[in-house]
Order: structure tokens, then sequence, then C-alpha cells
């Protein structure tokens, strides 16, 4: 706004509301009475990714979009318009929040227009997370949930009476019970995990004697599958770890391993010192791999590269999500290397001594 003594400067309350509108973290864009742009503050065209004096352009001139010149266009006939999300499609599709308002003066004449922008991308892509964990929990927890009441309703109607299919349904009601146990313990611990509720007791752990104890317990079900396993852990390795963290971490990396790889193969565990006072450790298998385009979501909630081979093998979908969350509560890190027919190898990083 300019006085009315030629070439003075714009007044103090002007230059006020300039840097109010260039430190806000939301985006604003001031239109004038006929829709052009009379302020675009930087955060706005941050969020646009628009450089340049924008002034005098319209919406549709200035940033390309359609919806945006609509939403303008409805405040000829709307005074306030809030909560619109609008799709932004620039080199990524994201979310942004307006709320819009026309400007009026006190004789009740429109000047122009204010719109307000936010991010809500991540807000988005949470909701979408959240919208997939639910549903593939409740597909989860469906799916023993079926097999057991069909079976107890077969039993109910008759097979009860006959001891050998009495007790083949049983085991079955059993075995899917467990799963369902099993699916709410790793619930509960990746929330637990995520939330930061469990903490690290970090101590020095001989990581040979943890891996000693994992291959013991793994024993019964590489020896189903005639899959040999070598604890390669030289002598005296150790790391600072909360050990019965650790092992969760190596006894599902090794199930996987087991599960995954192929039958009389071999399943190999190794460690070793690496810069910057770190121990490096990994599971090795023999197995078909893991596809390309896998090997990025492979630390996912319910994420399985093979879901027909998953759900006959068991499992809840979480165990590497698990891994993941306890590495990185250690400081490490937890990645996977793998080329489709010569297996895959799973690594994760210490704290060493």
């Amino acid at each position: 706004m300019k006085t009315d003594a030629p070439g003075a400067s714009e007044s103090s309350p002007d230059r006020q509301t300039q840097a109010l509108f260039n430190s806000m973290a939301e985006g604003v864009l001031v239109l004038d009475n006929s829709g052009r742009i009379q302020l675009a503050n930087p955060s706005l065209q941050r969020l646009f990714s628009v450089p340049g004096d924008l002034r005098g352009q319209t919406p549709l001139a200035a940033f390309g979009s359609e919806e945006l010149a609509g939403l303008v266009q409805r405040l000829d006939r709307e005074r306030a318009i809030h909560g619109f999300e609008l799709a932004w499609r620039g080199a990524d599709v994201r979310w942004l929040g307006v709320n819009a308002a026309a400007v009026f003066d006190d004789q009740g004449k429109r000047r122009g227009s204010i719109l307000v922008f936010q991010e809500l991308t991540r807000l988005k892509e949470l909701e979408k997370t959240r919208q997939e964990f639910v549903a593939n929990v409740s597909h989860e927890l469906r799916t023993p949930l079926s097999l057991i009441k069909g079976f107890v309703e077969t039993l109910l109607e008759g097979a009860k009476n006959d001891p050998e299919l009495a007790t083949r349904f049983l085991q079955t009601i059993d075995k899917h019970a467990d799963r369902l146990t099993y699916l709410i313990e790793d619930l509960l611990t990746i929330s637990r995990l995520e939330s930061g509720q469990i903490v690290m007791n970090l101590d020095a752990v001989d990581l040979r004697e943890e891996v000693a104890r994992v291959v013991d317990d793994l024993q019964a079900r590489a020896t189903e599958k005639k899959v040999a396993m070598e604890n390669r852990l030289p002598p005296g390795l150790g790391a600072r770890a909360d050990a019965d963290r650790l092992q969760q971490v190596l006894f599902n990396l090794v199930e996987n391993a087991i599960k995954y790889g192929r039958n009389e193969g071999r399943v190999s565990i190794g460690g070793e010192a690496i810069a910057g006072k770190k121990i490096k450790l990994w599971v090795q298998d023999d197995g078909p791999g893991i596809p390309a385009e896998s090997k990025d979501r492979i630390f996912e909630r319910f994420y399985r590269v093979d879901r027909a081979r998953s759900r006959e093998t068991g499992g809840t979908g979480l165990g590497l999500s698990i891994v993941k969350h306890i590495v990185q509560a250690h400081g490490g890190e937890v990645w996977v290397k793998s080329e489709l027919g010569q297996g895959a190898s799973f690594f994760f990083t210490l704290p060493q001594i």
C-alpha cells in the first residue's frame, strides 16, 4: 500500500504485516478483488516449488492447478472455506490443507481474498499406514479365528465322537490358538518399541554364546528341513546390547532363514568388528532370494514377499519389523542383500564393547 505523498515508503503496519507473513510456517496467498496475486509468502512458494515474483498473476497461471483456481472461484459465492484438501501433483503427489476467506472492508465491499496452506502429506501417509495396519491386523486375526470356529463347529456337530478325528481337530485348534497368541505378543512388542516404552538394558554380551543359544533353540526346526546351521562368530567378539532383545533379533532372522531357505540347505551366522566401534553381524541362507522390488519393503509390518508361502509356513508378518526397531533402539542399522536364486543375507550393527 502506498501513502498519499509521492515517493513515500510503505507504512510501518504494512512492513509488519509483510514480516509476519514471511515468518509464517504456513503458506499464505493474498489475492486482490480481480483474483490476482498480491502476496505469496516464502513458505507458499516452497510448498509449491514455485520461485520468483508471482504478483499480478492469477493462481492458475502461477501454479497451474485447476483445483486451486476452482477453490478461488468458490469464494465469489462463499465467504469462507475451511478444511479443503488440495492434491498438488508436482514431482510427487503432496496434500495441502487450505483455509480460505473473502476479505471485506468496513463498508462490506469485497477487497480480495486470503488463502492459508498447510502441509498434510505426512498426516495422509500416517493415515494410510494406520488403515493398512488395521486391515492387515484384521486379516491376520480373522484367518485363525475362522479356522478355530470351523473346527469347533464340526466337533459340536458330532466329530467329537470320533476320538482320532477329534484329537486331530483339537491339535489344529491348538496350533491356531498359538498363532493368535504370537500375533498379539508381537503386536504388543512392536507397539511398545515404536512408542519408546521398552528400555534397552545395554551390557557386554558374548556374541558367539548368544548365537549358540539361538542355534540350539532352533535345532529341531532345522532338522525337520535338513538344514545345517553354522555359528561362524569368532570367539571373544563382544557387543553392548540388551541380551534378551538381541536373542529376539537373532531368533527372528535365523528362523526366517530356515523357513524360507531351501530344504537340505545351509544357514550361516557370522560377525566382525568394523570401523566406528561397531560390530556387524549377518545371517545368510541359500534359498531363492528376494526380488529387487521387495528389498526396500521387507522390514515393513506385515509385508511378505510370497504371501501364499508365508500363510503356509505361519508367522505373524511382524518379525522383521521388530528386528528393525530393536536394532535401531541399539543405535544400529539393519539391511538386506539378495539376488534371486542366490539366497539372502541380513545384516545389522551393534555398538562394540
